[in-house]
């Protein structure tokens, strides 16, 4: 038996939520690609990008009861894994962010998806993914970010002397770790150790995220305290740049007082900004 005719059994069942028609397994190129369906024909498409913590997050368990919030609410939603899951590289290193756009782009192929309609949610190393998604490709959107870096950064090795991103086969440029970093790293103090990096002014102006080239409203939430980076102070950076530019979308940032998961607990602000500014937008 299929997986979506299993899926489907199960509904009809009543083992399965009302609004969840089907899930599928897409085939993708070095990417994990989970997709769940509701019921409407042209369901908005949300798609849901973990951190480093690798695997495929958005399809987890532990995700679940935000995950059914989304079909709940209309829109179908496709978990990604971009490393550490099933099919995928091992390391947050060199991801093609042109291999996570292909699996969204057969993902909006699908019977029930608006392929005009994409929105991506994710979480600090997804955050930058995101972005990095949404600033190259104008068919996404609008962006959720939490707890987002405004540069690209090197990939998770023990040399730290590659971008974690490439697009087109080519490296994207990232911030470098610096002589400055040394003493953070030693102490195993991330906030600092980025802060440090990020005293290389000229690498952090080449490592720059075009967020102004994003084709819909952007919605950040940082964490004050955050103990991993600096993402308050990047996320205002990003804004002044929004502001700076002329950027013609809705555009917001929440600071949320607390460490670097504290604004996964706000998704109720999430859910009101798509409602808003993507889901009833034509």
């Amino acid at each position: 038996m299929s997986k979506v005719l299993f899926t489907t059994v199960l509904m009809i069942a009543g083992v399965l939520p009302s609004f969840l028609l089907a899930q599928q397994i897409l085939p993708t190129v070095n990417v994990e690609s989970k997709l769940y369906l509701g019921k409407g024909k042209k369901q908005p498409l949300v798609v849901g990008l973990g951190g480093s913590e690798g695997g495929n997050a958005w399809a987890s368990e532990y995700w679940k009861n935000t995950r059914d919030q989304f079909l709940a609410k209309g829109y179908a939603f496709l978990a990604l894994g971009y490393f550490g899951a099933k099919g995928t590289p091992e390391q947050l290193n060199k991801i093609a962010i042109d291999e996570v756009y292909a699996a969204i782009k057969l993902a909006t192929a699908t019977k029930g998806v608006n392929p005009k309609k994409i929105a991506i949610v994710g979480g600090s190393r997804g955050g930058d993914l995101a972005l990095l998604l949404a600033a190259h490709y104008p068919d996404i959107k609008c962006v959720v970010a939490l707890v987002p870096s405004h540069v690209a950064f090197p990939g998770n090795t023990n040399h730290f002397s590659t971008s974690a991103w490439t697009y087109q086969g080519q490296e994207l440029p990232f911030v470098p770790v610096n002589e400055a970093t040394f003493p953070h790293l030693m102490k195993r103090d991330l906030r600092a150790t980025f802060m440090a990096m990020l005293q290389d002014s000229l690498a952090e102006e080449r490592a720059l995220i075009k967020v102004e080239k994003i084709n819909g409203p952007i919605f950040l939430l940082s964490a004050t305290r955050d103990e991993i980076a600096p993402t308050t102070p990047m996320c205002e950076k990003m804004m002044d740049r929004l502001k700076e530019k002329g950027f013609k979308h809705h555009y917001e940032h929440l600071a949320v007082e607390g460490g670097h998961a504290e604004p996964l607990k706000y998704f109720e602000r999430v859910f009101a900004f798509l409602d808003k500014n993507f889901l009833r937008k034509k």
